[in-house]
């Protein structure tokens, strides 16, 4: 008796030391999350960043998913922990789903746009699950503090990785290629101009760093005391602030500029107001109470006077400007500042193609009220609402898919229900934090706060005042800001959703409700137990190897698309049939039916007059290939425009080998005209297409309406010329040759050839 007795002890240590365990694992992987997530990239796969960014935080996911499943079966107790944002987020997840059963393309909704997937459905759902994770298995004010000091120690890796390139020495170049400078990027892509580290992109890294300065700051503030080895850390994050503020300066980031403005006013004036200060001797207690603050107000006014600061007012403030005044040389005159202006810019404001943009999310909006176009949909949804101004801007012909705006995003393509439940979820985060802190006496707000489970206590109010509080929100205050000029990602998402969670954990105002049941009485884990660890074990080994070779087949894609678009079709061929054989991916299949039809072409081009038959019958597969595999996707996807045009290059070059095609080419293209005829490149190409089917007075037709969207088109008013010969009207086609050479080159060999010839005649 004694000896069963003993084993069914040690059984339930087993257990206590298992949940024990798990508890410890998900502690070290959110610490991993935070980590690494900056810090992730690889140069092999089809977008370098992004893509990996959100790789990494699935796969932390379901590491996280596996170990609270173990603890659950060995406390044989499943608890979910309440929190006042419950009902916010419990609406936005709604509005989520709602819009991915509805969308355009749910195919995306689910997964986000590919080499982003930030934004779709399950990366939504992703951040909600850490979000709970946290709080029932976490909820500790020391592990808070303790992620943020390892976020800290990740931004420092990133600074050090950033500023380098600014004075052309990158170290991923160094990894890519061998070689310390920038040679590895394109000239548009410059870290000289503006840097972006391991994050990707410069508005990315300006919104990372703009929102960890305050965090930093906070942090030397906490540090400040006398003793040695605390002055020295206060330093420390200090030296730290001020790197991140030198590379954020760097990122020549406007939005990010009025960002940081307004987190640090926040954050700065809430110390300020909350030490007060005596008004006879406020300068002399302001130096003795808050001398962070002004050794890090001067030491930044100091750095954005070599740096820069991005922004116009600031521009008088600058040793360039004053090196300039000294010469009596005016600053628009200084050759560097002007490459960053337009490098910055790219040609076209970026402000005023924002505005064209935001203004075309309104509409998509105003056509699809209640639930939007779908879940990250806004790369196709834009396409037929584009305004027509955006064909007059430098990049008439990129692709947009995303709004440049997260909350108009979330309006384009989640609707009023999306955008609303998103807000709420912001505002009344914002509402707790305000009615603590200043302890609310409004009865409507104190039911209302008690109702969603908000503990109001004296020392609640005292622990909202802490530095390390008042930098997290004036840190979701930047990322609020940033949002509404550009849109987030991976890593700013996950601070989007956890640092509401953070504050009022440091708060201490959860109370104890939670959602839950018990699995048993608590004891040893019997063969059922071990059973369900096992099965979850296989779940989380199957769900990571699906990320694994998701991730593989990304690589072979993205290798294949390059020799694709190198004209080496042959090499590519294997790669992308590798790649969907791994994965059956839309955007991987698409590819490879493009490819099938390139390759098609450059056979029928080389094997002229040689093998012709073997050739015939090689040209013969890869078309039906492609064909099919096109039909599939438009069948499968009807309104993804990008693979509608895929399925017109695809026939416009097998065409050219059996003219057969070009009717189906035409069909196409009047798809992807009704999906966007807004953009000046889509008409020009089913005007000229009609012409080639022999149907000029069409052609004229669509043309017309091409030069009307976009005047400063020379091809389509060549290609209007050329019709219009056709159509016998020749003093119009003759006006289009004219207008080229007097408006675009009066060199044109093409115009001038063209004149001649008609004139001969």
């Amino acid at each position: 008796m004694k000896f069963e007795n003993l084993i069914a002890k040690l059984r339930r240590l087993m257990s206590e030391k298992l949940s024990s365990i798990s508890l410890r694992a998900i502690e070290i992987l959110f610490y991993a999350l935070f980590f690494s997530v900056p810090l992730v990239f690889a140069g092999n796969t089809s977008e370098l960043f992004e893509f990996n960014k959100m790789w990494i935080t699935f796969a932390i996911t379901i590491a996280i998913a596996f170990f609270w499943t173990v603890r659950i079966i060995a406390e044989k107790s499943l608890v979910i922990k309440r929190t006042p944002l419950d009902i916010p987020i419990a609406l936005f997840v709604l509005a989520q789903i709602a819009s991915t059963v509805i969308s355009l393309d749910p195919h995306t909704s689910l997964w986000g746009y590919y080499s982003r997937f930030n934004g779709g459905l399950l990366s939504i759902l992703c951040y909600v699950f850490l979000y709970y994770a946290f709080v029932s298995n976490l909820n500790s004010a020391k592990i808070v503090k303790n992620i943020f000091l390892v976020s800290l120690t990740s931004a420092f890796i990133v600074v050090l990785w950033a500023l380098p390139s600014h004075f052309g020495k990158d170290p991923t170049c160094l990894i890519f290629r061998g070689a310390f400078d920038v040679s590895c990027w394109t000239a548009d892509f410059q870290p000289k101009v503006r840097i972006f580290g391991t994050l990707g992109q410069p508005a990315w890294l300006a919104a990372y760093l703009v929102l960890l300065i305050p965090i930093s700051l906070a942090f030397s503030i906490l540090y400040k005391k006398d003793e040695l080895k605390r002055s020295l850390k206060s330093i420390i994050f200090l030296t730290l602030s001020s790197l991140m503020f030198l590379s954020f300066l760097y990122t020549r980031t406007r939005s990010a500029v009025l960002a940081l403005g307004v987190g640090l006013i926040f954050f700065f004036g809430a110390l300020i107001l909350f030490d007060k200060p005596s008004k006879k001797n406020f300068v002399k207690d302001l130096l003795k109470k808050q001398k962070i603050v002004v050794l890090s107000i001067i030491i930044f006014a100091i750095i954005g006077f070599f740096a820069e600061i991005p922004l116009s007012p600031f521009d008088k403030f600058s040793f360039n400007n004053l090196k300039n005044y000294v010469q009596k040389v005016k600053v628009t005159q200084n050759p560097q500042r002007e490459t960053v202006h337009q490098t910055q810019l790219g040609g076209t404001d970026s402000g005023k193609i924002r505005l064209i943009v935001w203004r075309g999310a309104i509409d998509v909006w105003k056509n699809n009220p209640i639930f939007g176009t779908g879940v990250e949909t806004f790369a196709y949804a834009y396409y037929k609402y584009r305004p027509i101004e955006h064909n007059l801007t430098s990049e008439w012909n990129f692709l947009y898919n995303k709004a440049h705006n997260e909350y108009l995003n979330y309006l384009a393509t989640t609707g009023v229900f999306g955008l609303l439940s998103y807000l709420s979820f912001i505002a009344f985060f914002l509402f707790i934090f305000l009615a603590t802190i200043f302890k609310t006496k409004n009865k409507l707000s104190a039911v209302l706060l008690a109702k969603t489970g908000v503990v109001m206590s004296k020392e609640s109010q005292t622990l909202a005042k802490d530095p390390l509080i008042l930098s997290l929100v004036a840190g979701f205050i930047t990322i609020l800001i940033t949002n509404f000029f550009g849109f987030s990602v991976v890593i700013m998402n996950i601070y989007l959703f956890l640092i509401p969670l953070f504050v009022l954990i440091l708060m201490d105002v959860l109370d104890d409700k939670s959602l839950g049941f018990k699995l048993g009485k608590v004891g040893e884990i019997g063969f059922f137990g071990w059973s369900l660890i096992s099965l979850s074990f296989l779940v989380t080994a199957y769900l990571l190897f699906f990320l694994f070779n998701f991730w593989r087949a990304d690589v072979l894609y993205a290798l294949g698309n390059n020799y694709s678009k190198s004209g080496e079709y042959q090499q590519a061929y294997s790669l992308l049939r590798s790649a969907v054989s791994i994965h059956s991916e839309p955007v991987f299949q698409d590819e490879v039916s493009t490819n099938d039809a390139s390759f098609a072409l450059a056979i029928a081009y080389s094997s002229q007059g040689k093998n012709a038959t073997e050739s015939a019958q090689i040209i013969s597969q890869l078309a039906a290939e492609s064909s099919s595999i096109n039909d599939s996707l438009t069948n499968s996807h009807p309104n993804n425009i990008l693979f509608w045009k895929s399925r017109v290059r695809i026939f416009y070059n097998l065409a050219q080998i059996d003219n057969s095609y070009l009717s189906k080419a035409l069909v196409a293209m009047k798809r992807v005209y009704e999906l966007g005829g807004n953009e000046a490149s889509i008409a020009y190409n089913l005007g000229v297409l009609y012409g080639q089917s022999g149907d000029s007075k069409k052609a004229v037709e669509i043309l017309k309406k091409t030069v009307a969207l976009k005047p400063d088109y020379r091809d389509a008013h060549y290609a209007l010329g050329l019709f219009y010969n056709d159509i016998g009207e020749k003093e119009k086609a003759i006006y289009e040759m004219e207008y080229i050479l007097s408006h675009f080159s009066k060199d044109d060999e093409q115009a001038k050839q063209s004149l001649s010839a008609w004139k001969e005649k």
